[in-house]
Parts: structure tokens; sequence; C-alpha cells
């Protein structure tokens, strides 16, 4: 176990009846692969992390249903299953891309995937990847849950792509750098949140709400977590921090903007009407030190 590893136990063990329900979801689908090459594989780039999105999933629904999801019927809870696993896969999969791209040899204290399995594997698991979450979406007979889908992974493309465009660039506003972080990791964090709200038959206005919230946590998210590495990692935070002569004062102003989109995040959750521990937690949520 690493240092982030041990900076994760008190989340993962807070969390850990949650955690556990999404973890043997996720090995219930990738179970259904059991004879195919990519079964190995797919075991090990779906193994450990925090469960973030998922969990999102979990207590939006909750929070629209206002009842434990231990307490809603077997098709209402094994389509929230399914969806869990799989926008924790949408995330499996772009991690894969993630590390090629970013040359990072380790993850959760692990080989890479590209390094445990090489290049050509990595590449062909990914879309192998793709194909689970299409059945899994199938299998919800819910159009809504394959457009959000669909539209996070075009989002989170399109994020990358503009942030290899930025990079060769050396040149980055501040707009840009948001513009970046919106697609590449909120859309997910929103896919997540706004999925829930669908699958426990929320109004419109509770699916936006938490859809908002979502999007705001996701951009708050990566803006903290680059603030804690960006004096270790050659990212994109980097080419901003470096443009601003008085770096002090610039990661103070980040930090500002970070708290700003948490406190957006959690007056989203006002707007939801109900009393059920799981809105009180995803408040609990926006206090990104909890994540991190």
């Amino acid at each position: 176990m690493n240092d982030r590893d041990f900076q994760l136990s008190p989340f993962v063990e807070r969390f850990s009846e949650y955690i556990n329900k999404i973890n043997q979801s996720l090995a219930r689908e990738i179970d259904c692969y059991s004879w195919s090459e990519f079964y190995q594989p797919l075991k090990y780039a779906s193994h450990g992390g925090k469960r973030i999105r998922p969990l999102i999933l979990n207590l939006a629904a909750e929070s629209i249903l206002n009842i434990d999801l231990s307490e809603v019927d077997s098709i209402t809870m094994e389509s929230i299953s399914g969806a869990s696993a799989a926008i924790e896969l949408l995330h499996t999969e772009s991690v894969i891309h993630d590390d090629i791209i970013d040359s990072d040899n380790t993850r959760r204290g692990l080989p890479s995937f590209h390094v445990k399995y090489g290049y050509n594997a990595s590449i062909l698991t990914a879309d192998f990847i793709l194909g689970i979450i299409l059945n899994i979406s199938a299998k919800t007979n819910n159009r809504r849950i394959t457009q959000e889908l669909s539209n996070a992974s075009i989002r989170m493309s399109q994020g990358e792509m503009l942030e290899l465009r930025l990079v060769k660039t050396h040149k980055i506003s501040q707009e840009q750098y948001i513009n970046v972080i919106e697609n590449k990791t909120a859309s997910l964090f929103q896919a997540s949140a706004k999925i829930g709200a669908i699958l426990a038959n929320g109004n419109e206005e509770q699916i936006n709400a938490l859809s908002n919230f979502g999007r705001l946590l996701g951009i708050a998210y990566q803006i903290h977590d680059d603030l804690i590495d960006y004096n270790n990692e050659e990212r994109l935070f980097n080419l901003l921090v470096k443009q601003n002569d008085e770096d002090n004062i610039f990661i103070e102003i980040m930090e500002n903007t970070y708290l700003n989109y948490s406190m957006l995040a959690k007056k989203e959750l006002n707007k939801l009407e109900t009393h059920h521990r799981s809105k009180k937690i995803l408040e609990d949520l926006t206090n990104l030190s909890s994540l991190s």
C-alpha cells in the first residue's frame, strides 16, 4: 500500500458497505467474461481504486428514492448495480489510456496496465471494456442511461484531446484549463450523479440538480487533486502555474477556485427535498479533503 492508499483508508472504511457492493457488482459483470483472453487483464485493470463515481451514483439514487438501496425492488437494484459497474469500467478504460498518454508507469502502487500487459493489449482491453459497457447499457433498457454514458465517453475523449493540444503549445489560460477538466474529469462525475437520479425516477428538477452537483464537484475534485500533485507531475496544471510569476499567489487563487466550485456543488443539493442520510453524505463529499 503506497502513501496515498494510506490516506484513503478513512474514506474506504467509512464507505466500505457501499464500496463492497460496488465491487461485487463489478466482479459479477467481469465474471461474465471468464471465458475470455481479457478476463485476467480486466481483473487487474479494475483492482483497487476509491470507487468515487459509482459511489456518487448510489448516493444520488438513494437521495431521490429516500430509502436505502437495500430496500428497493430487485429490478431497480439490478439497474443501479449494472450502471455502477458501467461507470467504474468507463473510468477504468480512461485510466488505461491516461497512463499511456502521460507515460505513468505505476497506478495504485502497482505497474500501470501498459507496463504489465504491453501497449497492444492495453488498446484492445480498453476496446473490450467499451463493449462490456455497451452490453450493460443495453440490459438497463433505458435510453437515457445509454445517452449519458455515451456523452460522458465523448466528452472525456474531447477533454484529453484538448489537453494534448494545449500541452504542445506550452500556453494555457485558466479558462482553457477549466474547460479541459470539465470534459476530461467532471463529465463522468456528472454522468454518475445524473444516472443515479434517472434510475431512481427523479423528476427533471432533481435530475438537473444532481447533474449540476456532479459536474461542479468533478471540477473541484480535479483542481484539488492537481494542487496536491503539481510539484511532482508534469501536467497541464503545471503549465498554468509556470505562466504566473508569483506562484504562491496563483496557488492561493486556485485553492479559492476549487473551494468555490465545491460550495456551488453543495448548493445544488439544497434543491433536493429529502432528509435521507445520503444527501448529507453527498454534502460531506464536497469537503475534498475526504476524497484525496
